[in-house]
């Protein structure tokens, strides 16, 4: 699964792991790769020195995206560092859920999947879509931060267009929240269609 920012992936996610799916939240797991103490952080300070880390020795975030989204060198470095960790951590987590139930249905949610060319990797691709000038107005609402800034954000990412290319789901999020879960059940019966019994259901 993938989908620009705020176009409604952790709210898909969650539907989809109340019909059962394993969810692998790639968001979730590159915060942990840069914890406090771990190797991923010691990479980044290292790449982009300590200002970049708050006071109390975890990651500052806003300082390190105000880099990143503004270079895209820097961004390209910090992937370089990120994505290989957060890949092995995703590879242990689908390991271990397969591992529990052979036929489970393993869902990598993915914001840069078009970004790192992994679409083929995967049975099938379902895309959260919604309009860009939603997705600012969102990343206004939610982050509290300015609409140049949102932009900025969304410009660095995939065009809807080349997300919209390697989808074989789309789940539009434009509309009112109750919609979702007649949304999510149709892309649920599909994925089930797709999925190859006891074989790699990703």
């Amino acid at each position: 699964m993938t989908g620009g920012i705020a176009s409604g992936k952790s709210t898909v996610s969650a539907l989809l792991a109340e019909h059962g799916a394993v969810i692998v939240d790639y968001d979730q797991l590159s915060r942990n790769v840069v914890a406090v103490g771990s190797e991923g952080l010691r990479q980044v300070v290292e790449a982009f020195g300590e200002k970049v880390l708050s006071e109390d020795g975890s990651l500052n975030r806003p300082a390190l995206g105000a880099i990143v989204f503004a270079d895209p060198a820097a961004r390209r470095r910090l992937e370089g560092i990120i994505h290989p960790l957060v890949e092995e951590a995703a590879r242990r987590v689908d390991e271990e859920a397969r591992a529990a139930d052979e036929q489970v249905v393993v869902v990598h949610d993915i914001p840069l999947l078009v970004e790192t060319g992994r679409a083929d990797e995967f049975d099938t691709v379902l895309v959260t879509d919604v309009d860009p000038a939603e997705q600012v107005r969102r990343v206004v609402e939610r982050d509290g931060r300015s609409g140049a800034d949102a932009w900025a954000r969304i410009r660095a990412q995939a065009s809807r267009r080349e997300r919209l290319g390697v989808a074989d789901i789309v789940i539009d999020t434009s509309g009112p929240l109750e919609d979702l879960p007649h949304a999510v059940d149709r892309a649920w019966t599909h994925i089930l269609g797709r999925g190859r019994p006891g074989g790699d259901q990703r």
